[in-house]
């Protein structure tokens, strides 16, 4: 039987046979000198890294052994997994990748129910499924899942372990990857660990950050920013159970882990490869810029988050090579970009490209594409092996993190412009066609994040309750731009359930007591299956969007110029609600143009480099001075 052995001489992990044992299986041999080789490969880095952090041969030794025990566990059919994606690492970054983002109990109930529901996440071109947070987390504290309690037990009413793994076993036999979200910063305060910690055990309270008085809390809140200074206040949270002050960068339900005990990082890593041969294919690191702590700092994005994070992608790479991590990288480009590592020493496989989403919402409220124009020339800087994850909504709120410097330098102050944004979004903005609601606002600083669905902020909720037709077609019309965009930018394009059907916000939250409070539940509702049934009704809200949607993944999936790794830059069009972005790939070119405003406008593009001819319509046009309908958009592909 193979075994991990030390090789003391030079410090370090090797996998040989014992001496006695002459004879074993060729499979189990084969699959051993496979893990010898992926571990062969990262050992020396990931020691230097972990003892450079934590000083401590022992546990690293425990990480080792366990590494091994679970590749030992992981099934065949996911080992064969690994190695399909080891031949081809850029399985991920292909045109036809298309996901969708969920909430399993809003979707189908449990996760039985979702397993039935697979064959319609087909029909919508999905090959990427993002389960939305299902660990067991306690009634009225969980911040919508993400206050994990136990991160080995699915939520009772969603199912179980096994419904879970049915479930990614299913997606797999439809060549579908299964994402999840793991809160690496946090637990809960009612996970197992708080409540030792709670009864004042000591090397439970280790693994948090307890101060048994307010001295070094109160010098760390001189630099560390609030997340939600509103309806949570503060960094720290009282415990009178023990006596202690503990962090709490959130909510005071979830307390920050101490990513300075080895304990916490060698379990949190279990718990990694727990999910991954649960069959989850990717691994949401949720709020990775967080996870260490330094006093006198913000507590972010510090240098040990890449150490932590760069250790995490080489376990991954020698037990589960298969397996992605997705960094939740809520900054602009500049800061986000770090979390992808370099190219010898890599980090995190994608990203989210969130500060894109916000300047794209900011350019149909404003008429003005010139940001988000600013915001393609920076991504398109980057290297081109970089994957963002692109979407248009979320489960989350929108915050306006926009390049307020440059704003202001064109006359639009950062108070004001924000003010503004909320007005039109909320519909209270002479103008607006969009409805939401306002989440975490503060009255003091005039900030305010924004709540609601794509459908309603592009005007599907006030035309469908005013009855215009005519008013409906420009919301479809703006609600596909807004997506065709998104199709544009390299990366994966991520739909959020509902999307495709065009669903309204859902005002029933509120008749909820535990989630009256949170307006983020009015994009949070329940997927209405009726409207599934209209996407067959020919003129239907749901059909327009569904089967307009449908057709851009198709023409998506069909253009080889739509790789991630694809050049792609913008061209200036002179008509600030224009935006003009240029895809090549391999001889071939197409150009998108997208109009953010309402009203017809001309892009004075001059590219009389040939014929082009649009991917929707089929219509051939030269590139030149393009007449754009108002919230319209083209693909035009040179023809050959």
């Amino acid at each position: 039987m193979q075994t991990l052995m030390k090789k003391k001489e030079k410090s370090k992990w090797v996998l040989r046979a014992d001496a006695g044992e002459a004879s074993v299986n060729q499979k189990q041999d084969t699959m051993d000198a496979e893990y010898k080789r992926r571990f062969d490969r990262h050992i020396d880095e990931l020691k230097w890294l972990y003892m450079e952090v934590y000083q401590n041969e022992w546990m690293f030794d425990e990480l080792c052994k366990e590494m091994y025990r679970f590749y030992r566990e992981r099934k065949d059919s996911l080992k064969k997994m690994d190695r399909a994606r080891e031949e081809k690492p850029d399985w991920f970054k292909k045109n036809d990748m298309l996901g969708m983002m969920l909430y399993v109990d809003n979707f189908a109930d449990n996760l039985q129910g979702v397993r039935s529901k697979l064959d319609y996440l087909k029909e919508c071109h999905v090959n990427y499924v993002h389960l939305m947070p299902l660990l067991k987390t306690p009634k009225g504290r969980s911040d919508g899942g993400y206050a994990v309690a136990d991160f080995r037990q699915v939520q009772p009413e969603l199912g179980t372990m096994e419904d879970l793994r049915a479930v990614t076993d299913a997606c797999h036999e439809r060549d579908m990857s299964v994402c999840m979200d793991f809160v690496m910063n946090h637990t809960s305060e009612d996970h197992e660990w708080a409540v030792r910690a709670k009864q004042g055990d000591g090397e439970y309270m280790s693994r948090y950050f307890f101060f048994h008085n307010y001295e070094i809390p109160a010098m760390f809140e001189k630099t560390v920013p609030q997340v939600f200074p509103t309806t949570a206040p503060g960094n720290f949270t009282y415990c009178p159970e023990n006596g202690h002050y503990v962090m709490t960068t959130f909510y005071p339900y979830q307390w920050d882990l101490n990513y300075r005990n080895p304990r916490v990082f060698n379990e949190m890593m279990y718990n990694f490869l727990f999910f991954a041969n649960a069959g989850i294919d990717v691994i949401r690191i949720d709020a990775v810029p967080y996870i260490w702590k330094e006093l006198g700092t913000d507590c972010r994005n510090l240098p040990r988050v890449h150490t932590i994070v760069r250790m995490m992608r080489m376990i991954g790479e020698i037990v589960c090579p298969g397996i992605l991590l997705l960094g939740e990288v809520v900054m602009e480009p500049s800061k986000v970009a770090p979390y992808f590592g370099t190219v010898e020493k890599p980090e995190c496989h994608m990203l989210y490209n969130v500060t894109t989403m916000a300047t794209m919402w900011n350019s149909l409220a404003t008429r003005d594409a010139r940001l988000l124009k600013i915001q393609m020339d920076i991504l398109a800087g980057l290297p081109k092996d970089y994957v963002f994850l692109n979407y248009l909504r979320c489960h989350d709120d929108i915050g306006w993190g926009l390049d307020y410097n440059t704003l202001n330098h064109w006359g639009m102050a950062e108070r004001p412009h924000k003010q503004y944004i909320n007005d039109f979004f909320t519909g209270k903005a002479e103008g607006s066609y969009s409805r939401g609601e306002l989440y975490n606002a503060d009255p003091v600083t005039g900030d305010a994040r924004f709540c609601g669905t794509a459908a309603s902020m592009c005007g599907v909720e006030k035309a469908g309750f005013e009855q215009d037709e005519e008013q409906m077609q420009y919301a479809i019309d703006r609600d596909l731009m807004l997506h065709a965009f998104m199709f544009t930018q390299s990366g994966i394009p991520m739909l959020y359930s509902g999307d495709e059907v065009g669903q309204t916000n859902d005002y029933t939250y509120k008749e909820v007591p535990e989630k009256a409070p949170d307006s983020r539940y009015i994009h949070r509702g329940k997927f209405k299956w009726e409207l599934v049934d209209q996407i067959r009704e020919k003129g239907s809200v749901s059909e327009r969007i569904f089967h307009g949607l449908e057709k851009l993944e198709k023409i998506r999936a069909q253009e080889p110029v739509f790789v991630s790794n694809a050049v792609f830059y913008t061209l200036e069009t002179y008509e600030q609600s224009i935006i003009c972005v240029v895809r090549e790939y391999e001889g071939e070119r197409l150009i998108g143009l997208f109009n953010f405003s309402e009203f017809d406008k001309t892009a004075w593009i001059n590219e009389a480099d040939g014929v082009y001819q649009d991917l929707i319509t089929g219509k051939e046009m030269a590139a030149v001075a393009v007449g754009v309908p108002g919230n319209g958009f083209f693909w035009l592909k040179r023809k050959k």
